[in-house]
């Protein structure tokens, strides 16, 4: 078992015994989080809903089939990624974490993503949004206008597929927002090998997504 391996098998146990806010007494199963521990892309939503907290695991429910959809778009597979939360456990009745709640799950949070030092990482939804991108509104930030990069890691701001499964309408952006992540990697890696004054293979020719001034 790797060292980021074991770090995360760690947190998952210290979430499963988590007694750190009110959360913990309403629960079925906290919801750690699952995926490999190279993983390049961490998926980052809100909270579990009613599947996630009867199974134990994240995005088990419709919003989880609609996000496969957008990973197949990009020839991914959810095994292929690792797929967290901002809380652990189930708000009750699924309502909106709590800001304290959230901040009890910070610590874990922060843990998983020191282990897995993703490449990208991707907020699904508001409030995994807000941790990132304090301030932000979704819809105006969501894709290329929002994307950031801090040290090693770009960040994206995606609709959370909760919120596409009631507003329709917003599926093509949802989709061509999730169709940047290949882009953004390559560009990242290349940057990387840039400042490390290594050379680097060329981007493939493709048009500057709209409303994109720089790509970091």
């Amino acid at each position: 078992m790797t060292d980021a391996a074991a770090t995360l098998a760690l947190i998952a146990e210290e979430v499963a015994h988590c007694t750190a806010c009110p959360l913990c007494r309403t629960r079925t199963n906290a919801v750690p989080g699952e995926g490999p521990a190279d993983a390049e892309i961490l998926l980052i939503g809100e909270g579990p809903g009613q599947r996630e907290d009867a199974l134990g695991r994240p995005f088990v429910g419709p919003s989880g089939d609609l996000l496969e959809q957008w990973l197949a778009e990009i020839g991914l597979t959810r095994e292929q990624v690792f797929i967290a939360n901002v809380v652990k456990c189930r708000p009750p009745g699924n309502r909106d974490p709590e800001p304290s709640e959230i901040a009890a799950c910070a610590q874990f949070l922060d843990r998983q993503i020191a282990a897995l030092a993703p490449k990208l990482i991707a907020t699904l939804g508001r409030h995994s949004m807000n941790k990132f991108f304090p301030g932000g509104k979704i819809t105006k930030i969501h894709g290329i206008r929002g994307v950031k990069r801090v040290g090693q890691t770009v960040f994206l701001p995606l609709f959370h597929p909760a919120y596409v499964l009631r507003n329709m309408n917003a599926m093509p952006d949802a989709i061509a927002d999730i169709r940047l992540v290949p882009r953004l990697i390559a560009r990242l890696n290349q940057r990387l090998h840039e400042e490390a004054g290594q050379p680097s293979e060329p981007e493939n020719d493709q048009p500057t997504p709209p409303h994109q001034t720089s790509m970091f």
